[in-house]
């Protein structure tokens, strides 16, 4: 089947292309643009496809291909792309001309993937506005404290499990995107499905590995798959071929249907995503938090006026497992990414680490019998720093995308004009900002002083955007920033995250079309009651 499905991805992208000629050949010529001049049949993605480039050298290529340039044109395969180097430029487009670049650009059909059709992320114009509108309520730091003692809780059964591995077996060595992606699976399955279930001890439970089989972006087939999307999606459609199995979907569906039924016939009231939806299908979820929260960390995007108007969307169940799909989809592998690339930074930057855990370990101390919450965490000012820096240096999403929903031309005022026609996209390269030297001196270095009261006003916030930029920024920014922090604070609190023979150092990126280390992010936990302090 593997081979068959080759064969005619093979086949059906040559046949796009010869149909397709070089009517794109002129595209950038003919508005006067610099672009990267494009190789038959694979237009620019050739280094991605033969994996010659990792997704970030590829992209800093274009990035540094024309410097002096604030659009530079590219070609994904056949289809043109505009890359915008100018973060003024990104934020004018992204923010003061929202309403003519509302969505993103559509690689997966929702006809192909009817429960990814339906999320946030794919949804579009005025569905996306009511979606937004109405999903933002449960995005807010006042329901990020109502669960956070649901991560709270499940950070110290993680902590239980290494210590418990530790007595048993002596020091542990973990490749920590594994070790990482667990937690995350179980996180989200507490907080937005609400079940418990403990990956790190049962390695095989059926939560995890639906979970794992949605998210598994290396594999051939799904490689294959992603290329008959963008080159013949009405065939696909025709076809009934689907990017991920029916039987991930309707497990993951089955699982939340079941909760509500569950939770309303029994009147069960939890503090998880899923009783939020649930109050929002009723009506009763608006968007009435006022207050500012300048602590909630550098990194956090703030919703804009589309998040807080008045939803007009009644949810349906089906809308509510959507919701809760892509949240899984979305939060299982960028949090366990970040994380395990923070793990590897802490353990090659030991001063790094050692002010960290001292920050961490007075928190405890004026915690006393407490347990962490919400705006403690937020308090930490060295613990944001690090963060906000590791999200700098390995974001886990490279690259945004906008695309033209109505014709706007583009005056700079110094000479450039240019004509986003309707389906235009533009690329926004994250990663190339937060390693260019001009807006990050000494980009490869992990400085988290450059987030420091004294230094983080020296920031343009246009040329750093973890999260995005504008009204379609992450919805979960709070959300995943909370995991984040709790997870590292429980780690640090009770281990010390050490190099060893299987720490590749320093780190290089796997040139699978995905951030991932090429030989996994190995590091050991040593209880800090055995460490030389």
């Amino acid at each position: 089947m593997l081979e068959l499905l080759f064969i005619v991805a093979v086949v059906l992208l040559v046949k796009f292309i010869f149909n397709q000629g070089y009517k794109n050949e002129y595209f950038f010529k003919d508005k006067s643009i610099k672009f990267i001049k494009p190789h038959f049949m694979v237009g620019n993605s050739g280094n991605l496809f033969t994996r010659k480039r990792t997704i970030p050298e590829f992209f800093i290529d274009a990035y540094t291909a024309y410097p002096k340039e604030k659009f530079v044109g590219m070609f994904e395969f056949r289809n043109p792309m505009v890359l915008v180097r100018d973060p003024k430029t990104i934020k004018h487009l992204a923010v003061k001309e929202f309403d003519h670049f509302v969505d993103h650009r559509t690689i997966i059909p929702s006809e192909a993937e009817p429960l990814f059709g339906k999320s946030l992320i794919l949804l579009k114009s005025e569905a996306w506005r009511d979606m937004r509108a109405t999903l933002s309520p449960a995005f807010t730091g006042s329901k990020m404290r109502l669960m956070f003692e649901l991560i709270s809780d499940y950070s110290k059964r993680m902590v239980d499990f290494v210590s418990k591995e530790t007595q048993s077996k002596g020091i542990q060595t973990y490749e920590m995107k594994d070790f990482f992606s667990r937690t995350a699976n179980d996180i989200i399955a507490t907080c937005a499905f609400g079940i418990q279930v403990n990956s790190l001890k049962d390695k095989d439970n059926e939560f995890f590995l639906k979970g794992r089989e949605m998210t598994s972006f290396l594999k051939l087939s799904i490689f294959i798959k992603f290329i008959l999307f963008m080159a013949v999606p009405k065939l696909l459609q025709v076809l009934r071929i689907r990017l991920i199995p029916e039987s991930v979907t309707g497990f993951f569906k089955k699982v939340i249907t079941d909760a509500i039924d569950y939770r309303e016939k029994n009147h069960i009231v939890r503090p998880d995503m899923i009783h939020l939806l649930m109050e929002a299908k009723k009506g009763k979820l608006s968007h009435q938090e006022t207050e500012r929260f300048d602590s909630e960390g550098f990194a956090t995007v703030e919703e804009s006026n589309i998040g807080k108007r008045e939803p007009k969307k009644n949810l349906q169940e089906d809308d509510i497992a959507a919701q809760c799909f892509i949240f899984f989809f979305a939060g299982f592998d960028t949090v366990s990414t970040a994380l395990s690339f923070l793990s590897y930074e802490l353990a090659v930057n030991m001063e790094v680490q050692e002010r960290l855990f001292q920050e961490v370990q007075e928190t405890s101390r004026e915690l006393g019998d407490k347990t962490l919450n919400y705006d403690t965490i937020q308090k930490m000012k060295y613990m944001d720093m690090v963060v906000s820096e590791l999200l700098r240096m390995w974001p886990p999403v490279p690259i945004a995308d906008r695309i033209c929903t109505k014709e706007l031309t583009y005056v700079d005022g110094d000479g450039l004009t240019y004509k986003f026609n309707k389906g235009d996209v533009f690329i926004m390269p994250v990663y190339a900002f937060h390693h260019d030297p001009e807006y990050f001196p000494n980009p490869s270095k992990f400085d988290p002083e450059r987030f420091s009261e004294e230094n983080k006003h020296n920031i343009d916030p246009g040329t750093y955007l973890p999260f995005g930029i504008g009204p379609r920024n992450c919805i979960g920014s709070r959300f995943a920033l909370m995991e984040v922090k709790a997870l590292m604070y429980y780690i640090l609190l009770n281990f010390k995250i050490e190099p060893n023979e299987k720490t590749q150092i320093p780190l290089k990126l796997t040139k699978n079309p995905t951030m991932l280390s090429e030989k996994g992010i190995w590091v050991q936990l040593t209880p800090r009651s055995t460490c030389l302090m």
